[in-house]
């Protein structure tokens, strides 16, 4: 047995805390702060596969100037102890010490550390592929897949977010196969929405964030996601492939409105309002799969016999961890 606990573990340990504990972790987030002391401190994010808590490790506290020079995307083997800070896990951080590449290949700890989807990446590619290969119209079909060759295999690995949803290696990929699958599913209800347009907008309505993410281990946003966001560089990007693969005006404008729209509310990011009945299906459902996207992890990341999640910032609430039971009785009829 491991003597390292994971994040779910921690979350498991009965009692009010205080439990001495050993974890390798990554260090997703840091930023150095001043309190209105004066006083320095680091406010860090840590997780592994099975989650992730934010703590705050002061000037005074030893692990502080272990901290204090290293990049997100550390790997490190932290001593702490348990402790809670308005119901959310946030350890006191005791001694800290990064590991090196020899050390980690020692310890084979990479893999519990990287959360990935539970589907397979290259089935989820492969049926993207499927999809795009069913667009009826043979510019706009050439335009998406313009577009993916462009930005290339980032699309494959990109996260869909850094921490509101599918925040992990392929969480672009597989957040977008199943807005497809909503999208297919729910097109025959809606004879207004162009099925082409909206499978291509679906397709490729983050298509930004493969440019606007960067890194391996820990996301962060890079020098052009800073400067123009994925709302605009995917705008960019859909537009340089609607204009090489000579897609009428028309469609090209209604393609990119759905980019530019699908945040779905201005501020939320969004550059413009839904205004074609394509945007506005396409926005829905991006924001109904989010959402699922948090409820799917906070039950995959849930310790046994927990009962609720802590607070999902995208859902305003905590989530019921428990599945209801099989169902009894008769029919109703």
């Amino acid at each position: 047995m491991s003597p390292f606990l994971s994040v779910r573990d921690l979350r498991a340990l009965p009692g009010g805390g205080g439990q001495v504990f050993l974890s390798v972790l990554l260090l997703k987030r840091t930023a150095l702060k001043t309190a209105a002391n004066g006083n320095a401190f680091l406010s860090l994010e840590l997780g592994d596969r099975t989650g992730s808590f934010s703590c705050t490790v002061f000037g005074d506290n030893p692990a502080f100037e272990a901290l204090k020079g290293l990049a997100e995307g550390s790997v490190l083997k932290v001593e702490g102890k348990v402790e809670h800070y308005q119901n959310r896990l946030s350890p006191r951080l005791l001694k800290v010490t990064a590991l090196a590449e020899a050390e980690l290949a020692q310890l084979d700890v990479l893999q519990y550390l990287v959360d990935t989807p539970p589907e397979d990446p290259e089935a989820l590619w492969q049926e993207l592929q499927a999809t795009i290969a069913q667009i009826g119209s043979p510019e706009l079909r050439a335009t998406v897949a313009a577009a993916l060759e462009e930005i290339g295999p980032a699309f494959r690995v990109a996260p869909a977010a850094i921490s509101m949803h599918h925040a992990y290696r392929h969480g672009l990929l597989e957040h977008t196969v199943h807005m497809v699958r909503a999208a297919q599913a729910l097109l025959p209800l809606y004879a207004e929405v162009n099925a082409d347009l909206a499978l291509a907008g679906t397709i490729l309505h983050d298509a930004g964030k493969a440019i606007e993410y960067e890194g391996d281990l820990a996301t962060k946003r890079s020098r052009r996601g800073i400067l123009q966001g994925h709302v605009v560089l995917g705008y960019q990007l859909v537009r340089r492939a609607g204009l090489k693969a000579h897609l009428e005006a028309e469609k090209l404008e209604r393609l990119e409105h759905i980019i530019l729209s699908h945040q779905g509310q201005l501020e939320w990011g969004a550059a413009a309002m839904a205004a074609t009945p394509e945007a506005v299906f396409v926005s829905m459902i991006d924001n109904l799969d989010a959402k699922m996207g948090m409820v799917q992890l906070a039950l995959r990341q849930g310790a046994e016999g927990q009962e609720f999640s802590e607070r999902l910032p995208g859902l305003d609430a905590p989530l019921l961890l428990k599945r209801p039971g099989p169902a009894t009785g008769g029919s109703g009829s």
